[in-house]
């Protein structure tokens, strides 16, 4: 149910940006962090965190609307995965060292439809053009007011941690020592 009152944690931000943050505000209540520019939950539904941002991010796909709330998983992305992740969506971000993928959209069913899918892509369940296809149609459903059950959920369980890719380390202490000395040789 919509909030009646405008949460004083985004009161000075601009309607597009305020209009999203409240719609987060109206399904898990005020925010735990607040800064000038952000307003975070941490541990909100199904989520890791949930950013808004006064901030909005112009996103043509799957038709022109505005970015500004980004919901964050703990996810750990195959390495071989990330670069189709990026053609499907430029607001689904992976961070592999941290573990995370986040999505950044309007609203948290946004979030649901774009992350659903890119746990798709990642498991091999769709393709990356399959995944845009099935994006732009639920996109429409939802304003057709049909049914679109990427949207009402998390399709699968996310991570409870233990997703951080730290990588592989390439450099050794004497290569590392090594370099220092050939800097300092240089600067003489």
């Amino acid at each position: 149910m919509p909030s009646t009152s405008q949460s004083p944690s985004i009161a000075d931000w601009p309607e597009n940006a305020r209009e999203a943050a409240q719609l987060v505000i109206d399904q898990y209540g005020e925010p735990d962090d607040v800064t000038e520019h952000l307003v975070t939950w941490h541990k909100a539904g199904p989520w890791k965190r949930i950013v808004a941002s006064r901030t909005v991010h112009t996103h043509n796909f799957p038709a022109p609307h505005m970015d500004s709330v980004e919901s964050v998983i703990d996810y750990q992305v195959p390495v071989d995965k990330v670069t189709l992740l990026a053609g499907f969506d430029g607001s689904v971000v992976v961070n592999r060292t941290t573990g995370e993928v986040s999505a950044r959209c309007h609203d948290e069913q946004a979030n649901f439809l774009a992350l659903n899918l890119m746990h798709d892509i990642a498991t091999d369940a769709k393709s990356v053009h399959e995944a845009r296809e099935y994006y732009a149609k639920e996109f429409a459903d939802y304003r057709r007011k049909k049914p679109t059950p990427y949207m009402e959920k998390l399709h699968f369980a996310p991570a409870s941690g233990n997703t951080a890719d730290p990588d592989v380390r390439v450099l050794s202490d004497e290569d590392l020592e090594r370099a220092v000395q050939e800097g300092k040789d240089k600067g003489q």
